[in-house]
C-alpha cells in the first residue's frame, strides 16, 4: 500500500470538507455580528470548534504529507529550486506557512467564541483573516480544474 496516495487523497478530501466548514463558519460569523446584537449563539460554536478541529487535522495530515511522503519537496531542495520556482514556492512554502497561520488564528477564535457570550470586532477580524488565508492557500486550480 502507498501511504503517499492514502494521506494524499485524505488531505484532498478533508479540503472539500474544509471548504464547507469555512463557509458555514464565514455564514455563523457574520449572521452572529450583525444579526443577533453578538450574541454568541450554539452555530457559531459548533460551526468554530468542527472548523478548528478540521484545520488542525488537515494540516497534520500536509505536514506529514511535506516532510515525510513527498518526493517533490525533497526534489525542490536538492535542486536549489524551492524559492524560485513559483510552484514550488506555493506547494512548500505558502500553502503550508499560511495553512498554519489560519489554523492558529482559528484556535483563537474559538477560544474566544467558547468562553465570551458577546462576539467582538476583533474576533470577526481575526476569523475572517483565518478564512481569507485558507482561500489564499486553497489550491483552487488543481481541486477544480483551471
Amino acid at each position: 500500500m502507498d501511504f503517499y496516495k492514502v494521506f494524499l487523497n485524505a488531505h484532498k478530501g478533508f479540503g472539500y470538507l474544509e471548504l464547507v466548514l469555512v463557509a458555514l463558519f464565514v455564514i455563523a460569523l457574520l449572521t452572529t455580528m450583525f444579526g443577533f446584537s453578538g450574541k454568541v449563539n450554539k452555530f457559531l460554536k459548533k460551526t468554530t470548534l468542527f472548523t478548528m478541529i478540521f484545520f488542525h487535522v488537515q494540516f497534520l495530515v500536509g505536514i506529514c504529507l511535506l516532510f515525510i511522503f513527498s518526493p517533490g519537496f525533497k526534489a525542490a531542495l536538492d535542486s536549489g529550486t524551492l524559492m524560485s520556482d513559483s510552484y514550488s514556492r506555493f506547494q512548500y512554502v505558502e500553502h503550508p506557512f499560511s495553512m498554519l497561520i489560519a489554523a492558529v488564528l482559528m484556535t483563537i477564535v474559538n477560544k474566544k467564541v467558547k468562553v465570551n457570550p458577546t462576539i467582538s470586532l476583533g474576533i470577526v477580524i481575526m476569523g475572517l483573516i483565518a478564512a481569507g488565508l485558507f482561500a489564499f492557500a486553497f489550491p483552487w486550480a488543481r481541486v477544480f480544474g483551471a
